[in-house]
This record gives C-alpha cells, sequence and structure tokens, in this order.
C-alpha cells in the first residue's frame, strides 16, 4: 500500500461518525448496511451519513451497491487488511508475530 493511499484511509477514519460506520459495515461483513440503517444505528442525519460514507468510499475504505431504493455499503476488505499490514508492516523486527503477542517496540528503540 502506497504511503499516499494510508494517508487517506487514516484521515478518512479520524472522524468519529465515520470510525462508527467503518466499524459497524466490517462487523457487518460483505452483505453491507444500507446508508439509512447506518444512520439511524450512529443516531447521524441522512445527509450527514451520506458525507460520511462518501469520505469513506474516496478513501476506498468502503464499496457500495445499489438495490431497489437503497444503497448497500460493505467494508472493503482487503483495502482494509492492506491498511493493517501497512501499519504493522515491522512490526515484531519484522519477523513473523505469534497471534497472541503483542508488537512492542524493539529493546534498542527505547522512547525517552
Amino acid at each position: 500500500m502506497q504511503a499516499d493511499h494510508v494517508i487517506r484511509a487514516l484521515s478518512a477514519l479520524a472522524q468519529e461518525h465515520r470510525l462508527a460506520a467503518f466499524r459497524l459495515l466490517v462487523q457487518a461483513g460483505e452483505q453491507g448496511v444500507a446508508a439509512g440503517v447506518l444512520a439511524e444505528k450512529l443516531d447521524v442525519p441522512p445527509s450527514s451519513m451520506s458525507f460520511h460514507l462518501a469520505q469513506l468510499a474516496n478513501a476506498g475504505l468502503v464499496t457500495h451497491r445499489r438495490e431497489s431504493r437503497s444503497i448497500i455499503y460493505s467494508a472493503d476488505y482487503t483495502a482494509m487488511n492492506g491498511l493493517m499490514g501497512y501499519l504493522t508492516e515491522n512490526c515484531c523486527a519484522g519477523m513473523s508475530c505469534s497471534e497472541d503477542a503483542a508488537c512492542l517496540p524493539s529493546p534498542e528503540r527505547k522512547t525517552a
């Protein structure tokens, strides 16, 4: 993943309603959630929710499709996994981490 895509994705997620919507979409799976349902669940006006979803789509984090009169949004798991991979690329000093291991700074990189 390129740095400009990472910056755009993190910027999109750096807002309370967008982060909450993205988390709901990740939980919903590939079937997705209608924009109106997301607005209701997050207690956000539909027009505001549309703006937030457009920002997530512009960042490449969600996809959408039309079903009848509804627009259904889904998390883009490839983009999400790419972002997570970028953020954790150097975790565990480049070695494979075990599932229960926390990503900690290496001993030679102590912070002040």
